[in-house]
């Protein structure tokens, strides 16, 4: 009901004054050739995040680049149809059902992706806004509410890990049933285990440098898609969109991020010499093309691993 709401008031918003003829004449005169690079850099961005969530798996078993590809496009698919972000736990039961990793381990690393992104986005967003004139007012808000998160959860990933002890200990001094404490006991045990995979110097600059590269080709694969439409932004205006849209689908949201995108767009690139109407028609394309991606690689990802057996991970 929230995200409904809010996607309603941000469309709202975002659409008043819109010329829909104009909005189509930019979709229809868009250059293909562009449009194509832009594909092509969003499914490097895609192969690159398998790679790095794949450095956090493999520190307690090994799978295939393929493997968490396909489980990760996925989950994507259901982040993108889906409310809640349902593809997290998606993603998270084909790669527990592919292993012997409990499902509780998979979700902490693939929450704990996620986290990193978001102290990402923040560091990359304030480094942004720094030198920017004008600035989104509700970015500059969203990132300093954002940055106390960030700031928790990278305390949270650096100092639970070393809490094992005293967790057990707090379990087994409270009054409850036998059985319930021992699931609660290995439950605490999976998402440690799950945090500590952060805490390997190697893993985590790893994890750094091709988180640098996804949000590197994410700005330029929104340079090209503007392009395509006959629009031009600048490197450090592309990182600024995608930082923004990257905070702001860290609100309750809608399917497809149905409002919020559409809110940012306008808000983050009229500043900047683009109009409404073209900040509409760029991310009307981007998202379609992302749908398009999505549902290409998503569904077969589905497919390939639906049908796997614990504890049997195979090259796909």
């Amino acid at each position: 009901m929230l995200s409904s709401l809010l996607a309603a008031v941000l469309l709202y918003f975002s659409l008043r004054g819109v010329d829909w003829g104009r909005v189509w004449r930019t979709i229809e005169a868009a250059q293909w050739r562009y449009l194509a690079a832009a594909a092509a850099l969003t499914m490097f961005s895609f192969f690159i995040r398998a790679i790095r969530w794949r450095i956090l798996l493999n520190t307690e078993t090994w799978f295939s680049v393929g493997t968490v590809f396909w489980a990760n496009m996925a989950g994507y698919l259901g982040n993108n149809f889906l409310p809640a972000r349902a593809g997290e736990l998606i993603r998270t039961y084909l790669i527990s059902n592919r292993s012997s990793l409990s499902k509780t381990y998979v979700l902490t690393t693939a929450l704990g992706e996620r986290l990193m992104d978001v102290i990402a986005l923040v560091l990359w967003s304030s480094l942004v806004l720094l030198g920017l004139d004008p600035k989104p007012r509700w970015m500059q808000d969203l990132s300093r509410t954002m940055a106390i998160v960030a700031g928790a959860g990278a305390v949270a990933i650096m100092l639970l890990p070393h809490t094992g002890g005293l967790v057990e200990n707090l379990l087994r001094r409270i009054p409850l049933p036998e059985g319930l404490r021992n699931r609660l006991l290995r439950l605490a045990e999976q998402i440690l285990l799950g945090l500590r995979a952060f805490h390997n110097w190697g893993r985590f600059t790893g994890f750094v440098l091709l988180t640098v590269v996804i949000w590197t080709s994410d700005s330029v694969g929104v340079m090209a898609g503007c392009r395509a439409l006959g629009l031009t932004v600048s490197f450090r205006v592309a990182l600024l969109l995608v930082t923004a849209l990257g905070l702001g689908s860290a609100l309750p949201s809608t399917p497809g991020y149905v409002g919020i995108y559409q809110f940012v767009a306008v808000t983050v690139l009229g500043p900047f010499g683009i109009g409404r109407d073209e900040a509409l028609a760029y991310i009307l394309v981007a998202q379609a093309l992302a749908s398009v991606l999505l549902l290409a690689f998503g569904l077969p990802g589905l497919y390939k691993l639906q049908g796997a057996k614990p504890g049997g991970e195979t090259k796909v």
